[in-house]
C-alpha cells in the first residue's frame, strides 16, 4: 500500500504517525512534482482511493477516473459537509457532482440519509457507509493522570454550530456543580468566553494522551454537529476512542444513534444540563457497568480490523458490479437499484 499525502505545514509539526510500518508513506509539496510516479503505481494497483479535503482532489480524482484497470474509490469523510455545498452549487476543491457516478465505489463516514442522497441525486453506483473505527491496542484503559481528572471531558475543536449544546450540556452542569472539575479540551474557542474556575481548559491535548484523557475522566461528552446530525448514523472516531478506554460516555441524540450503542445500557442521552448531571452522579457501579459495556460493543463491532473486513467486502462487491456492467449483464442504473 502506498499513501500520498500533501505535507502542509499544520500537519508537519504535529504528525500523528511519521514513520508508519504498513504502508510507503510519500509525502509531496505539490502535485505535480509526484504525478508520475503517483499515477504509474496507480495505475498498476487492484484498488486506488481518493477522499475529501486531498488537497486538489478533483483534479487528482480526474486524472485517476481515466485508468482503467484498478478499481475507483472515493471516501468522504465529512459527506453532509460536502453535499450542503454541491447542493448550493458551490465549487468543491476535492470532488465534483459529475465525478461521483465515475467512481466504483462511494464511501461515507455518515449513513443514513446522506447515503440516500449520493444515490438518488447524485446517481452514485453504489454508496456505503464506512464508519469511524479505532485501535483497540493504542486505546485502552490507562493509569489516571492528575492532570486530567475530572468528573466530564469534553474534547473537540470550537464550532459555531456546537456552541448552543456545550453550553447546555457542559458548561451549564459546570455552573451547578461547582464542586466538581469539568475539563475541555480544544482550540480556537473564543477568549471572552467565561470558564468556571472548576472548568480545566487546554488547548491541545497529543493523540499520545487522549487514553489518558479518557482514563482520567469519570464521563466523556460527545457532541454532534448539525449538519452531520440533520443526516443521521454520524458517530465520531472519538465516540469509538472513548468507549475502547471504558469511559462512560454522555452523547446529545442523533438520528441512528442506537445503531452503534444502546441507550441507557451503553452510552447516556443527554436533551438537557439535568441529563448531564444525573449522569455524572450515578453511582460509580453504574459508571463502570455502562464503560464496560461500551467497550466490549466496541471491540465487537467498531475496531479499525472490522472496518477493513467491511472495507473488502464494499470492494468485492464493486468489482462484481463493475465486471458484470462492463460484460453488459448491469446497467448502472441496475447497480443503483440493486445497491
Amino acid at each position: 500500500m502506498t499513501f500520498y499525502e500533501k505535507d502542509v505545514p499544520y500537519y508537519s509539526s504535529h504528525r500523528d504517525l511519521p514513520n508508519p510500518d504498513f504502508c510507503d508513506l510519500k509525502l509531496y509539496d505539490n502535485w505535480d512534482s509526484v504525478k508520475p510516479g503517483a499515477l504509474e503505481a496507480a495505475a498498476d494497483s487492484d484498488i486506488v482511493v481518493t477522499a475529501s479535503y486531498c488537497a486538489e482532489g478533483a483534479r487528482i480524482s480526474e486524472e485517476i477516473l481515466q485508468l482503467s484497470r484498478p478499481l475507483k474509490v472515493y471516501y468522504d469523510l465529512d459527506t453532509p459537509v460536502t453535499l450542503a455545498r454541491l447542493r448550493a452549487g458551490e465549487s468543491v476543491e476535492y470532488i465534483r457532482a459529475n465525478q461521483l457516478p465515475e467512481f466504483d465505489l462511494v464511501l461515507s463516514w455518515t449513513g443514513g440519509r446522506a447515503l440516500e442522497e449520493l444515490r438518488n441525486r447524485w446517481q452514485a453506483t453504489m454508496a456505503r457507509p464506512l464508519f469511524g473505527c479505532v485501535d483497540p491496542d493504542i486505546y485502552r484503559r490507562e493509569p489516571k493522570k492528575i492532570e486530567f481528572e475530572c468528573a466530564l471531558s469534553y474534547m473537540g475543536t470550537f464550532a459555531h454550530d456546537r456552541q448552543e449544546r456545550l453550553d447546555r450540556l457542559f458548561l451549564e452542569p459546570s455552573r451547578q456543580r461547582r464542586d466538581l472539575q469539568f475539563l475541555l479540551a480544544g482550540s480556537l474557542y473564543p477568549w471572552d468566553w467565561y470558564w468556571g474556575e472548576n472548568v480545566k481548559k487546554l488547548d491541545h491535548v497529543t493523540p499520545a494522551d487522549h487514553p489518558a484523557l479518557y482514563s482520567s475522566s469519570q464521563c466523556t461528552l460527545n457532541i454532534t454537529r448539525a449538519e452531520m446530525a440533520e443526516c443521521g448514523y454520524c458517530p465520531s472516531g472519538r465516540f469509538f476512542e472513548a468507549a475502547a478506554c471504558g469511559t462512560p460516555i454522555i452523547s446529545d441524540w442523533f438520528d441512528g444513534l442506537d445503531h452503534f450503542f444502546t441507550p441507557g445500557e451503553e452510552v447516556f442521552v443527554a436533551h438537557g444540563a439535568e441529563d448531564t448531571l444525573q449522569a455524572i452522579s450515578a453511582p460509580q457501579e453504574t459508571l463502570q457497568q455502562m464503560g464496560v459495556r461500551a467497550r466490549q460493543r466496541t471491540l465487537d463491532e467498531h475496531t479499525g480490523a472490522k472496518r477493513a473486513e467491511q472495507f473488502l467486502r464494499f470492494c468485492e462487491e464493486a468489482l462484481s458490479f463493475s465486471d458484470k456492467s462492463r460484460s453488459g449483464e448491469l446497467s448502472p442504473r441496475d447497480c443503483r437499484e440493486v445497491a
